[in-house]
């Protein structure tokens, strides 16, 4: 099941990294990886102010963070392979950098209002290879993954990933499609939008051909479809009521956009009542400029 060689963690000393750590120590341990915990220390004030006796001081620092994070991790996974891993910089950069052979990466979300563009939450999600789970808060017990469907690269990969979750953490799973979004669709499907009936039928039926292939291949795992005539973001955040987890796919214009996700992704990891993941596409889509 699993493709890449460990699974990854960042941890900061707060609260929310430390649920983060939780939740990649419970990760480990279903795919039987062992775990690296990263924390990244960084000087504080420009290069040109650096003092070097301050700047080790603030590098011990970092160590006896790490050392907790590991320690958390050790007592959430017993018998689980755990390393440590000290870097300095930026984090989402750290983790960018730990994770080209991950098979997950795990962070912890700040409960922000609004979080900022170059937060770790939104920049490693829109950049990083392998899938990204922002951790919320601990599970609470809904036991089901709720999982975006909208007949792009991007849904699909959600939809392998979040059904690889359900089958190892023994959750039901629900695949929404949020179909009312006419802006994201090709112009001789634009009629659709007056007929509801025809709505229903298309994406009803584009709906269940993409999770028939995940039900053949995961047979113990409880899964529902729901196809709503809302948008997509509107939709999630319904389903997301009573998840644990929600998983979508990214569908941002990469790069050269500052908002680097799509607009539901990104309002789902500031906003979402649970923890969230982001999958890269299992291949690019040409000409795509679609916002998700």
């Amino acid at each position: 099941m699993s493709r890449g060689s460990y699974v990854l963690v960042g941890y900061d000393g707060t609260k929310q990294s430390a649920y983060a750590v939780g939740w990649a120590a419970t990760e480990a341990r279903l795919r039987r990886l062992p775990l690296t915990v990263v924390h990244s220390w960084r000087w504080p004030y420009p290069i040109s102010h650096i003092d070097y006796e301050g700047a080790a001081i603030v590098k011990r620092m970092g160590e006896h963070v790490l050392d907790h994070g590991v320690a958390l991790a050790e007592r959430s996974a017993p018998g689980v392979r755990i390393h440590g891993r000290l870097t300095d910089g930026p984090a989402y950069a750290a983790l960018l950098a730990a994770g080209d052979d991950a098979e997950v990466i795990v962070i912890g979300s700040h409960e922000q209002a609004r979080l900022p563009v170059a937060s770790t939450a939104l920049q490693l999600p829109a950049r990083a290879r392998c899938p990204v789970v922002v951790v919320r808060a601990p599970a609470t017990g809904h036991r089901r993954v709720v999982a975006g469907v909208d007949g792009s690269a991007g849904g699909d990969a959600a939809l392998a990933f979040a059904f690889e979750q359900a089958a190892l953490r023994g959750w039901s799973l629900l695949a929404v499609y949020g179909c009312w979004e006419p802006g994201a669709v090709p112009r001789e499907e634009l009629d659709m939008f007056h007929d509801d009936e025809k709505l229903k039928r298309v994406c009803g039926a584009r709906l269940e051909r993409a999770v028939a292939p995940y039900r053949v291949r995961y047979p113990q795992v409880d899964a529902w479809t729901s196809l709503v005539l809302d948008p997509p973001r509107e939709a999630l955040f319904d389903a997301a009521d009573n998840a644990d987890l929600v998983v979508v796919g990214n569908r941002g214009r990469g790069t050269v956009d500052p908002l680097l996700l799509g607009a539901t992704s990104s309002a789902l990891l500031q906003h979402a009542p649970c923890s969230v993941a982001i999958v890269q596409p299992t291949h690019a889509e040409t000409g795509e400029t679609r916002e998700g």
